[in-house]
């Protein structure tokens, strides 16, 4: 009797460790793009610069990752995909400590800089070697397990950064990368050694790679900085924004017609690869652009402290980590476009309901919605990166993810920047607004500051801090109506993705002598 192949060479012991191994890197990763973000004052202040500065400590990472997370594939071909997760997993926790120890701000942020070039391919390579132990038809369980540590990551980061800097130091935020780091690349060195990816020795394309670096350097920190330069108003933010354009231009056409590019563009004359490529990009660009905004909200407008704005949107994580294995394990069962529909209508349902908030919605009114939202990032993650990868060979699916990643982020650094501007230019202009009936003239403004007066309120900032509060709130709400009509947009262009999207699983097939 023989049967076809239905599990992997690995026992189902050796399949949890390694899946844990991957996993553990993908979690440190993703936690630590976001565990310094409510550091950034406490290391301003350490390091006596302002926080302006301080930002750089975000922007170095993002920048260097951005740039170097497109050569996935190119540097995996050239070196091995477990050779190159092994060092850059390795490299992360060793420049980890290099950020805790540096004495001075401008070493931080050259060793800022080397955390994100050396920890861009990690992301990737986990997906494409989870997805190499896995029989077939449990590829889907495994990027279930892969979307669990990527999805609680952003969540945890708040949470734990917070925590952290308040009652130890902030030095800590990259200390705790260390243990986790060696332990995951001894166990995946150990268990996949002996699996290593066909090497091929290309000719680097340093025409490529120089336009590729200029291009995305520019790019992500015009994103990163507009906001607080004025956007197209400042100089820097014109010419950062030409030479993206230039570059990033001249850089398609040239790894289109060079004969071995340092990023794989033949992807996208795939359809399955195209659509969900720009859908899970769009997708991410207005979840991180509303994900950003509502806890900014929640602190500066209503009171709440870091702490329990990261627990009102840490809801969004509880269903997305109950629910992904479930998905995952029955994604060969399912047209996986209605999955991903399903997703989009519970994210507009869910961006609509919080788009009703007022100024006087309680911790579990902020969480609900969030909560909700979780269902949909269960049904978001895990059957579009199936349907992304359903028609790309494996040995091509690191370039893919690594491509994948570099646009969904890149959208995420979008949807950021473009929420954060759109919060504060519709806060202007609701303020505006409301401020036209205040005048001295109103029956009901005269009224309210006389009573303000009776018991000792200074009336014209208590009224001028209602007005910003309402705004702001009108504004927050803006931009999460407008993610409803997104996210049900997107819904159409889902389905120009084709079937088959997952391996069913096979059957057992008796030879008889």
């Amino acid at each position: 009797m023989s049967k076809e192949e239905t599990l992997s060479s690995f026992s189902t012991l050796q399949l949890t460790i390694a899946t844990l191994a991957l996993a553990l890197a993908t979690f440190m990763q993703v936690l630590d793009t976001t565990i310094a973000n409510v550091s950034i004052p406490a290391i301003a202040g350490d390091l006596g610069v302002t926080p302006d500065q301080g930002t750089w400590v975000i922007t170095a990472f993002a920048a260097a990752n951005a740039i170097f997370m497109p050569l996935t594939g190119w540097l995996a071909k050239r070196f091995g995909e477990v050779h190159l997760f092994v060092l850059s997993t390795f490299l992360f926790s060793l420049v980890s400590w290099l950020c805790e120890l540096a004495p001075d701000y401008n070493l931080l942020i050259v060793a800022r800089v080397l955390q994100g070039i050396v920890a861009a391919p990690m992301m990737s390579l986990s997906q494409s070697l989870l997805l190499s132990i896995y029989p077939k038809h449990k590829q889907g369980l495994a990027l279930a397990f892969w979307a669990m540590t990527a999805t609680v990551g952003p969540i945890v980061g708040p949470l734990l950064g917070g925590y952290i800097t308040d009652n130890f130091s902030w030095s800590w935020i990259f200390y705790i990368n260390i243990p986790i780091g060696f332990l995951s690349a001894f166990i995946v060195w150990n268990m996949l050694k002996n699996r290593e990816t066909t090497i091929l020795k290309l000719p680097i394309d340093f025409t490529g790679l120089a336009l590729l670096i200029v291009g995305v350097a520019s790019l992500q920190i015009m994103l990163d900085k507009g906001n607080n330069l004025d956007w197209f108003n400042s100089p820097t933010i014109i010419i950062l924004a030409i030479t993206a354009v230039v570059t990033l231009s001249i850089f398609i056409v040239w790894e289109i017609f060079d004969e071995h590019p340092v990023v794989d563009l033949t992807l996208f004359t795939n359809r399955n690869f195209s659509v969900g490529t720009i859908a899970i990009s769009l997708g991410y660009t207005i979840f991180l652009g509303g994900g950003v905004i509502f806890p900014l909200w929640l602190q500066t407008q209503l009171g709440y402290s870091a702490f329990w704005a990261g627990f009102a949107s840490a809801g969004v994580g509880v269903f997305a980590f109950l629910l992904s294995p479930i998905v995952g394990s029955n994604l060969h069962r399912l047209n996986l476009r209605v999955l991903v529909s399903i997703s989009f209508i519970i994210f507009a349902a869910s961006y609509y309901w919080m788009a009703q908030f007022t100024v006087n919605i309680t911790l579990m009114d902020a969480f609900l919605p969030r909560l909700l939202m979780g269902a949909g990032m269960a049904m978001f993650f895990v059957p579009l990166t199936s349907i992304i990868i359903s028609e790309i060979a494996i040995t091509r699916v690191a370039s893919a993810m690594g491509l994948v990643n570099f646009l969904r982020i890149l959208g995420g650094s979008f949807g950021t920047s473009i929420a954060t501007t759109m919060w504060e230019r519709q806060g202007d202009i609701h303020h505006a607004v409301y401020s036209e009936n205040i005048t001295r003239f109103s029956h009901a403004t005269q009224e309210f500051m006389d009573s303000l007066h009776h018991i000792g309120i200074p009336a014209l900032p208590a009224i001028n801090h209602i007005i910003e509060q309402q705004a702001a709130t009108r504004a927050n709400d803006d931009i999460l109506l407008i993610s409803s009509y997104i996210s049900i947009a997107l819904i159409l262009l889902i389905w120009f993705a084709k079937p088959p999207f997952m391996s069913k699983k096979p059957k057992i097939v008796i030879l008889e002598e």
